[in-house]
């Protein structure tokens, strides 16, 4: 029903309603049953005439919410931003919005009642016709519109039916788009996609390469890591655990037998005897090789759960976990020395070696700390070294005493050197054909501010061992020739000849010596001539080519040689021979006995008439008889020196004695 219906029905209504007002006002007066029923009637009709005029007054505001409504729909269409376009069922076009006529570059009243398909590109007519009789409900599609006197372009169709009450459709509803833009978007979009792709390829194979080398540095690093832990803990030349690994597993088993009081566990000190001989002869590298075959015999002579480890040098170590008692100790220490006793072949050379070892036993002293033990092992180890080398010694506390005491010692005797404590004793050496000193034989004291006054066999040993004699050899000897020159200007330079100094085989090792010597003759004014330098047979047992020479040199300056304590050692005569020594002392031992047998005087005869046949001068030692000083005589020793003619002295007392001018 359209707007004027509306209004006609509700005004015939309004009429038909007055009309029946004014019957009833009529009929009022008639009062009958026929009456009442024509009353009833009307006022059944009125009551429909009111419920009418009700509902056409709601259909008036019904009609005015739809024709806002209508009208808002109206605006919404025609000022839509897309394209909308409404055609009959065969595609003519009865509405078109403002984009839609903007969008087909037309005016919006000529796209009124013209066929859709006029605004398709060609190409896309067939499409167009198929899927405008083939599609249904709703649609979303693509196509080329041809706007007028414009160029194609790219659109997005959206379509939707249009239906009547009745369910019958009656045309479609169109929603246009221009997807130029877009679609360039998207190409463009698509083109940087594939661009990304191969960026992201080539930066994968970046990061692919990247990461492989980064694995390659981790593992790098943990190898590196790995090594440098190893090398933390193990020998780097025999893979054995080194010092620091040692200590820990060392601190592990004493901290452990704190806990179980019956654990016991030991340690074994190997030291190589004479390895630096071999090193100095062979050299480093066939000593580097011993030390590894070393090594592997030493990982033979140990159980899975004990730790063998060098030290460092020539030095080993075992640490035996878990032993029944010492005797599990010595079995070891024994293997040892029965794997090294065997010859080591390095690359067909031939060699033997042969190790002290010193044990230390957890259970015989409450050890605190790993360096303790480690110390008692090496204290018992320089034993065993002591003894004669290649044994084993266990560890005592009398060892430790001694130990502490020999520490006391090299205390004392680096602080004797600065608070000069030293003392140069002087005694006698006289000629045995003349009866008079010929000079002395200065001999070393330590005046000991707690002990005394020490002979050089109570420290001399530890001096060469520390290297003190250098300086100590060095004080004497200048000592000995400053006296000897003071002498020799206070009196008459023919009365005192010679002054003897001994030279140890450790001296001999300074690169200077010469230059000592010649500065000390220099500061002092004494004459070459007048000195006598002693030297044990182990100097001509070394007999290095370095030792020759010097002792060549200080020929040449003047020094007389004399080889000290004769017959003690293991002197080649050959060696002898070349040499050039000027006198040959018999040592005290064979003096001491020559009354007892006279074997040894046959011994002293064949030594004097040696050294005359060599051109060599002979001294006696230890004479401290008058039938000693009679057989030597008869024997025909050129010189004497013994507790007969005088104990070592004092330089005041020297000086007193040779002043008395003894005759014997």
């Amino acid at each position: 029903m359209n707007d004027m219906n509306v209004d006609v029905f509700s005004q015939q209504i309004e009429e038909l309603y007055s009309q029946v007002q004014g019957l009833l006002q009529c009929n009022t007066t008639k009062a009958n049953s026929q009456q009442e029923i024509i009353t009833e009637a009307f006022e059944q009709l009125n009551i429909a005439i009111e419920e009418l005029l009700a509902a056409s007054e709601e259909l008036k505001v019904t009609r005015t919410a739809l024709e806002k409504e209508r009208q808002r729909y109206q605006d919404l269409f025609e000022f839509a931003p897309d394209a909308y376009l409404v055609t009959d069922t065969l595609g003519t076009i009865q509405e078109a919005n403002q984009a839609a006529a903007s969008l087909l570059n037309v005016h919006q009243k000529y796209l009124i009642g013209k066929p859709l398909i006029i605004f398709i590109a060609q190409q896309d007519h067939p499409y167009f016709s198929s899927q405008i009789t083939n599609f249904q409900k709703l649609l979303s599609w693509e196509l080329n519109l041809k706007p007028r006197d414009g160029k194609p372009f790219l659109a997005m169709i959206k379509t939707s039916a249009i239906y009547e009450l009745q369910e019958k459709q009656v045309g479609w509803r169109w929603l246009l788009y221009d997807i130029t833009e877009r679609k360039h978007a998207e190409e463009m979009l698509h083109r940087a996609y594939g661009e990304l792709e191969i960026r992201v390829a080539e930066r994968t194979g970046e990061l692919v390469k990247a990461n492989q080398k980064l694995l390659n540095e981790i593992t790098e690093r943990k190898r590196a890591e790995s090594q440098l832990l190893h090398l933390a803990f193990h020998d780097t030349l025999t893979g054995l655990a080194n010092r620091t690994a040692f200590t820990n597993r060392l601190r592990h088993a004493i901290n452990y037998s704190k806990r179980h009081l019956d654990y016991i566990f030991a340690v074994l000190f190997i030291d190589l005897d004479r390895f630096k001989v071999i090193n100095d002869s062979l050299g480093h590298l066939k000593g580097d090789q011993l030390l590894l075959a070393i090594a592997s015999r030493l990982k033979v002579c140990v159980r899975s759960i004990d730790t063998a480890a060098r030290l460092g040098g020539d030095e080993f170590t075992i640490l035996l976990e878990g032993i029944q008692d010492v005797s599990d100790a010595f079995t070891v220490a024994e293997r040892v020395q029965q794997e090294l006793a065997l010859p080591f072949d390095l690359n067909g050379q031939e060699l033997f070696i042969t190790a002290s070892i010193g044990i230390a036993l957890s259970s015989t002293v409450d050890y605190q700390h790993a360096e303790e033990l480690l110390r008692d092992a090496d204290t018992a180890m320089y034993r065993a070294k002591a003894l004669g080398r290649a044994r084993y010694e266990l560890f005592n506390s009398e060892m430790y005493a001694n130990a502490l005491a020999r520490l006391q010692l090299e205390t004392d005797l680096r602080r004797a050197i600065e608070r000069f404590e030293f003392r140069v004793y002087y005694q006698p050496i006289v000629s045995l054909t003349s009866g008079s000193i010929l000079g002395f034989e200065a001999l070393l004291r330590w005046q000991h501010p707690e002990r005394g006054l020490l002979n050089p066999a109570d420290f001399i040993s530890l001096a060469e061992e520390t290297g003190l004699i250098f300086s100590i050899g060095n004080w004497v000897l200048h000592e000995a020739c400053r006296q000897m020159q003071a002498w020799r200007v206070c009196y008459d330079s023919n009365f005192l000849k010679k002054i003897s100094v001994n030279l140890s085989l450790k001296q001999f090792s300074q690169p200077d010596l010469i230059k000592q010597i010649e500065q000390i003759l220099h500061s002092t004014g004494l004459d070459a001539s007048s000195l006598v330098l002693e030297i044990t047979e182990s100097v001509i047992v070394a007999n290095g080519d370095q030792v020759t020479a010097i002792l060549l040199q200080l020929r040449e300056m003047g020094i007389e040689l004399s080889i000290d304590d004769f017959g003690t050692g293991y002197s080649s005569l050959d060696r002898l021979y070349n040499f050039p020594i000027s006198v040959l002392k018999i040592d005290r031992s064979f003096i001491s006995l020559m009354s007892a047998n006279i074997r040894n005087i046959e011994i002293i005869e064949i030594i004097v008439s040696l050294a005359h046949k060599l051109g060599v001068h002979v001294l006696a030692e230890g004479i401290e008889t008058k039938e000693q000083l009679a057989l030597l005589k008869k024997l025909n020793c050129e010189y004497g020196q013994g507790h007969l003619f005088s104990v070592p002295l004092n330089s005041s007392a020297a000086e007193a004695l040779f002043m008395k001018n003894p005759q014997w």
